[in-house]
């Protein structure tokens, strides 16, 4: 079908379209055909058809509605990298069908009776794909005549806010911060006290909502600053409530960007603002003026952090606290207090609303203004922690468990300890949501303040009102597990000597019953509610991983249990129907395979070659059934496998003819990236394990690991896992790696290239993940060639001598980076030890170089262990290499690696 401009192919369009919201199936399914087909067959002549019924006001606004969303779904996708495509496809369309469609959708605007517009949202789409290649410059100019013209229309100022809050929304700032005061001053139009359409007003403040990043310059400026902070803190006072939430939505944002300018309106205006909207009785009002404080405390908190790092440092902070909030918490305590008694008994658990807002808010001010807080919070939870009205008796339970994170333990331990008896009463409460907070609370006690947890004056009773809490409702039984979550640990730790396993812990007599419960709670017909399961299971991994030796043989017996259950929920593999059902399964297998990695850690090494052979059985049958097909479960499965190999070390190759193609399967997943990251990582894994074991695997796993490399659909995360496993199959076949040395040198070489101009912190990160991987496989490769004998190097290691001056060149390269992170620093000095330690006096012309002093000189300072240990070897093996260079006889050599 061949879609052409004429009037009855347009009127053929207009049908179609109003069956795209038919209630008839038939007749919705042939329009999304038809839909389809049209724009397989002629996108360009398609999209115009479409702009042309848009535009033209005489259409039903069902029609244009529809032709507005068909439109703009064939100009952006949700997936980045389809995006990408549309914007490159959009591009690629002639000059003069992108002007006619850009000229039909700009008219549209203003022209239809529905909200939001259609024709705002197309608009948007084009204009980021357009501004950031400089084109469309006059679009801004045009949309700001829209709304600041006198003989605009309503509708003509909505819709053109809306564009310019869509366009804001999802373009990248940098490329419209040139015109960010032409946008400001459209803004601040559409927001303005005296404009009379209060829809006018909502599009203007949600669009300055949008713009606020890349308005930095005009914060900087204090009378454009004051203008706009005016116009924002009038609408504040809007009585149209969407007009009010969205600008109180603007001073949250504004809080957290520009902190450092807010002192001025602070007093006057944000402080009595705020403090207003979080009395109001409008959730959504009042939900805005919690958020304010928190994003204030949360501020304050960083702050702090930030002064204490400059201190250290010897200079002085780049900003600092204000802090608003320890001046605010008379005032403020209060309200937060009122709003927490506001709850209701039958709560949807993921709606959010005031009272759980609330309980957030403490924790954060808790967390920012420490024991400061206690006074104004303590004689709320004596008072109403006993009140027949259990919304009082949960709210101070509440306030109580929220302040406990930022108090100190001097002032925390008596508090929590004369607490005690009352919580573990409230355990048993008659109120289903009191019973909760009590369970949370005690979960918070376990992981901030343990030793009152552990108290043997508390421990029984304690125990008793969690082992009951285990048979309540899915959400107290999950908050229970929590708790025996952050007691587990608690107990170890205290039992803990030296980092070793300790032989008994005071949760020992408890133990094997606790677990029992724990099983059963995982077997509930409820567990899917509140996350209910995997809380128990996830409290079992952390029982059984923080078990002292006196624990073992319960370790054993559940070992088996999880076992079996795995065998079981393979067994219904068959048995499932629906997708709901699938998804459950996945997730117990996931969980399953979870729980038998933290009972694998603790088998001993005369046990663990027991059990593997079902254990293996079972994971290979995981491997082979359709629940493979989730990367998730692919991934648990691969996770329990590299457990194994830790467990059994050389014993694993036993197990390597039938798992071998389950693992190329890994490696050739790119479109579950994490599956793919994974089975790199166990690659390492069985390599480091099997050593020169593994050679007879290796050309087809290297094979794998160089097309994954150099395929561009491979996710960016795998890579630098790839490089850094190249080092680990040296390491393990040793002078064998010689015939992949070549390839792999190349590939590094290559890889060691890339450079990033962009500032974008994730891609910093990248390369620094990349660059660890580099170095990494450089020192494997070198440990791997020189072969175990440390007094009679391999020949073979000769072979990366012609390499080594472009080694050194890329550790100057990281050294002279000032982005370079500790992870670099540390793998840099390992490989310049190693460097000294293969090839001695011949590398020490190289070395003795400023940038890798500089280096191993901040590696030296550095407050991580690890890194001060290996850069002061790394310095060792240097000075060593430098002392021998006057002995070194064979010049010629030297030159030949320096040239």
């Amino acid at each position: 079908m061949m879609l052409k401009m004429n009037s009855e192919a347009s009127a053929q369009l207009i049908q179609i379209l109003e069956k795209t919201v038919s209630l008839d199936k038939n007749e919705l399914e042939a329009a999304q055909n038809y839909l389809e087909q049209a724009a397989q067959t002629n996108l360009p002549e398609f999209l115009k058809t479409l702009s042309d019924i848009l535009h033209h006001g005489g259409n039903s606004q069902v029609a244009r509605m529809a032709a507005g969303l068909q439109l703009k779904n064939h100009l952006v996708a949700k997936d980045p990298t389809v995006k990408l495509e549309y914007q490159q496809r959009w591009r690629s369309f002639p000059e003069d069908t992108r002007n006619y469609i850009k000229k039909n959708i700009l008219g549209a605007l203003g022209t239809e009776n529905t909200r939001p517009s259609s024709a705002a949202q197309c608009v948007a789409c084009v204009a980021v794909t357009e501004i950031p290649v400089s084109q469309w410059q006059d679009l801004i100019s045009i949309l700001v005549s829209n709304v600041v013209g006198e003989n605009s229309t309503e509708m003509l100022k909505e819709a053109t806010l809306e564009a310019i809050g869509y366009i804001c929304q999802d373009i990248e700032q940098d490329a419209l911060a040139p015109q960010s005061n032409q946008i400001l001053t459209a803004i601040i139009h559409g927001m303005r006290s005296t404009e009379t359409s209060n829809h006018v007003r909502l599009a203007a403040t949600n669009a300055l909502l949008n713009s606020l990043e890349f308005t930095r310059g005009n914060f900087e400026e204090e009378f454009e600053r004051n203008y706009i902070m005016e116009v924002v803190c009038e609408a504040t006072q809007s009585t149209d409530t969407q007009v009010k939430v969205a600008a109180l939505q603007c001073l949250v944002k504004i809080m957290t960007l520009y902190y450092q300018y807010m002192e001025t309106y602070m007093g006057p205006a944000l402080f009595p603002i705020t403090l207003e909207a979080m009395k109001s009785e409008v959730n959504d009002v009042a939900l805005q003026g919690i958020e304010f404080w928190s994003n204030v405390s949360d501020e304050e908190v960083d702050l702090q952090i930030e002064e204490v790092e400059a201190t250290d440092l010897g200079r002085p902070p780049a900003r600092t606290s204000r802090f608003y909030a320890k001046g605010a918490l008379q005032y403020l305590v209060p309200v937060v207090l009122s709003k927490l008694t506001k709850q209701e008994e039958f709560d949807d658990e993921d709606a959010w609303n005031p009272s759980k807002a609330a309980g957030v808010c403490l924790m954060l001010l808790a967390t920012c203004c420490e024991d400061s807080i206690v006074q104004y919070v303590l004689p709320f939870v004596q008072q109403n922690i006993k009140s027949t009205d259990w919304r009082y008796r949960d709210a101070a339970l509440m306030a109580f468990g929220a302040i406990l994170g930022g108090l100190q333990v001097t002032t925390l331990k008596p508090l929590v300890e004369q607490a005690m008896p009352t919580l573990i009463e409230l355990m048993y409460d008659s109120s289903v949501v009191v019973r909760d907070t009590a369970a949370w609370t005690f979960g918070r006690i376990c992981e901030i303040v343990p030793e009152a947890a552990t108290n043997e004056q508390f421990l029984k009773p304690l125990l008793e009102s969690l082992i009951n809490g285990l048979k309540s409702e899915p959400r107290v039984a999950a908050n229970v597990c929590w708790a025996f979550t952050g007691l587990a640990e608690a107990s170890y730790e205290q039992a803990d000597t030296d980092g070793n396993q300790p032989e008994t812990y005071l949760l020992s007599p408890y133990f094997e019953f606790i677990v029992h419960k724990l099983l059963e709670t995982t077997d509930r017909v409820d567990g899917a509610q509140a996350n209910l399961r995997s809380a128990a299971y996830e409290a079992l991994m952390e029982l059984v991983k923080n078990s002292p030796k006196d624990c073992y043989v319960t370790v054993q017996k559940t070992t088996m249990v999880i076992l079996e259950r795995l065998n079981q929920v393979l067994a219904m593999e068959q048995q499932i129907q629906s997708h709901s059902d699938r998804a459950q399964f996945n997730d117990l297998q996931g969980l399953l395979c979870a729980t038998l990695q933290s009972v694998l850690r603790k088998m001993t090494p005369e046990d663990a070659p027991q059990i593997s052979d079902p254990i293996m059985n079972a994971l290979l049958q995981m491997f082979s059934s359709n629940s493979c097909k989730s990367g998730s479960v692919q991934e648990d499965a691969i996770m329990a496998v590299a457990t194994l190999v830790e467990c059994l070390g050389e014993g694993f190759i036993k197990y390597m003819p039938a798992f071998k193609p389950y693992l190329c399967m890994g490696l050739k997943n790119h479109a579950a990236y994490q599956v793919c990251c994974a089975s790199v990582g166990l690659t390492g894994d069985i390599c480091r394990a099997l050593r020169n074991k593994a050679l007879p695997y290796c050309d087809e796993i290297m094979t794998l690991l160089l097309e994954n490399l150099s395929d561009q659909t491979v996710h960016r995360s795998v890579k630098p896992e790839i490089l850094s496993v190249f080092g680990d199959i040296a390491l393990s076949i040793g002078p064998e790696f010689k015939k992949y040395l070549d390839v792999v040198v190349t590939t590094l070489m290559q890889a060691s290239q890339i450079r990033v101009e962009q500032l974008d912190y994730d891609i910093f990160d990248w390369l620094n993940d990349l660059r660890e991987g580099i170095i990494e496989a450089y020192s494997g490769i070198i440990q791997g060639l020189k072969g175990d004998d440390p007094n009679s190097p391999s020949p073979d290691l000769a072979l990366l001598e012609p390499h080594i001056p472009y080694i050194v060149q890329f550790i100057t390269v990281i050294a002279s980076d000032n982005s370079k992170q500790d992870a670099n620093i540390v793998a840099c000095a390992g490989l310049i030890g190693d460097l000294c330690s293969a090839f001695g006096p011949k590398v020490i012309a190289l070395l003795d170089t400023e940038p890798v002093r500089g280096l191993l000189n901040q590696g030296r300072r550095s407050n991580v262990t690890k890194t001060k240990n290996v850069s002061i070897w790394a310095t060792k093996m240097l000075r060593k290499s430098k002392t021998e260079t006057s002995c070194y006889e064979d010049g010629e050599e030297l030159e030949d690696i320096c040239a």
